[in-house]
């Protein structure tokens, strides 16, 4: 197929008049000038990565903001969600992650991490198939038509000591043998849905010990020596100072000095974090996958953004519990967030690119990509098609010149302004809309009002 543009982000920059060349999802040729036999669409910028998902979260949103006194906090919202997804079937899972994708897809995610870590029936014994729920997460990718990196999440203990899983945990525990076969199940399975790759997610370092964590990387690369390996880390004060009581280290420190790090580790959230761990994190080419939403939700804390991206390291983003399925509002919080602690303006501009807007967007799309190991994140030849084509009736309403018009994306609009995405090649959304949204909405407003019954 080819698709005319009359403006389009390109890895280079701004062009206008381009017509794309995509065959087999694969961009092959860029050209100025129209094609008659093009579809011509207005303006184009590359289409977002999730960097961390837990899909079952969607149908969690909104259940956790009832006060207690001033006592609630991460520890205690968590409590809450593990009562609420014990609860939750195969089917039914595989039902809120296609409403979830599509979400996503609507607002401009065209790949998702998924950060896998609801593997077992309620009673915490083995579906008859290991990998049940995660075949449901690679039917709500294909339903949807998001891409989607699968990262099934290795969970052993509740604490550092190792400390017993507790009975909210029971769906998440695997032995490290398990959790071996559940991935190579998942690679296996992966090979039936197009635009799917599998990693894995070792929860936390609360949740695994050396051993176990060295065994499921080493794993997991005999399949593929750039999986990607995403973790929790130092989400929590409390997180840092049980690990310091246990290890005498706090926890990305000890990451860095027991695995060895590089372009392909995802460090989710990394709030809590000091000078030397942050130009760590910089300098091992891992990336920092941040959450702003999410983060504010929880109160984890903010992430040193503009001393880490002054030390050239690599983020991404992602809508985690899904308190927000937004890219936009992701990076407009990334941005507020530094602002208010510095009492400053464009902190996350730089002297290369002085649109903080356009910074932000194509920074967080190509760490996407490299933290899910996929040929996405930018507009040029040789790279999937993965695309959104702006709304032209929401932009003409905010500056909208090239210098500007991302800027008033991020910062202006009030309404999503997404109104086609395409993702490897085919179109997923057209006029704002997705073919299946109508039932899958109605069938999730069901389970929905089934599980607060």
């Amino acid at each position: 197929m080819k698709l005319h543009a009359q403006r389009i982000l390109l890895a280079d920059g701004w062009k206008t008049d381009q017509t794309l060349t995509i065959e087999n999802g694969v961009i092959t040729a860029i050209n100025t000038g129209v094609d008659h036999t093009a579809e011509s669409v207005g303006t184009v910028i590359p289409g977002m990565v999730n960097c961390h998902s837990h899909a079952f979260q969607r149908a969690f949103a909104g259940f956790s903001e009832q006060g207690s006194e001033g006592q609630d906090s991460f520890w205690t919202w968590r409590k809450i969600m593990y009562k609420f997804l014990g609860q939750l079937t195969v089917e039914q899972a595989q039902l809120i992650a296609t409403q979830l994708y599509i979400e996503m897809l609507k607002m401009g995610y065209t790949r998702v991490a998924e950060f896998h870590y609801l593997h077992h029936a309620p009673d915490g014994s083995n579906y008859p198939e290991l990998a049940a729920m995660s075949r449901a997460l690679f039917e709500a990718g294909k339903n949807s038509g998001i891409g989607l990196t699968l990262l099934p999440v290795l969970y052993r203990f509740s604490g550092f000591g190792p400390l017993p899983a507790n009975d909210g945990q029971k769906r998440f525990i695997n032995s490290v043998e398990q959790f071996n076969q559940l991935v190579t199940d998942c690679i296996a399975l992966s090979n039936d849905y197009s635009n799917t790759n599998v990693g894995i997610a070792p929860h936390s370092l609360r949740a695994v010990d050396l051993e176990s964590l060295s065994a499921a990387v080493e794993h997991v690369r005999t399949y593929d020596t750039k999986a990607p390996v995403h973790i929790h880390i130092a989400e929590q004060q409390k997180e840092v100072n049980d690990c310091l009581a246990h290890y005498g280290k706090r926890p990305v420190q000890w990451l860095l000095d027991n695995m060895t790090l590089d372009q392909h580790w995802c460090l989710i959230h990394a709030t809590h974090i000091n000078e030397t761990e942050r130009q760590g994190i910089a300098t091992s080419g891992a990336i920092a996958g941040i959450c702003p939403t999410t983060e504010a939700n929880l109160g984890d804390g903010v992430f040193p953004t503009t001393e880490y991206l002054a030390e050239q390291g690599t983020f991404a983003i992602g809508s985690d519990s899904h308190i927000s399925v937004n890219p936009i509002e992701e990076l407009r919080w990334l941005e507020y967030a530094q602002r208010l602690t510095r009492q400053q303006r464009a902190v996350l501009a730089n002297s290369e690119e002085l649109s903080v807007g356009r910074n932000l967007w194509q920074r967080a799309a190509l760490g996407g990509a490299q933290s899910t190991n996929t040929n996405v994140g930018e507009l040029t030849v040789g790279k999937q098609a993965d695309l959104l084509v702006l709304d032209q009736n929401q932009l003409s309403l905010f500056a909208h010149s090239e210098q500007h018009l991302l800027d008033s994306l991020v910062f202006a609009t009030q309404s999503n302004a997404i109104d086609k995405v395409m993702v490897n090649g085919q179109w997923v959304i057209t006029d704002g809309k997705h073919s299946e949204e109508e039932s899958v909405s109605q069938a999730f407003a069901k389970l929905l009002a089934k599980l607060s019954a």
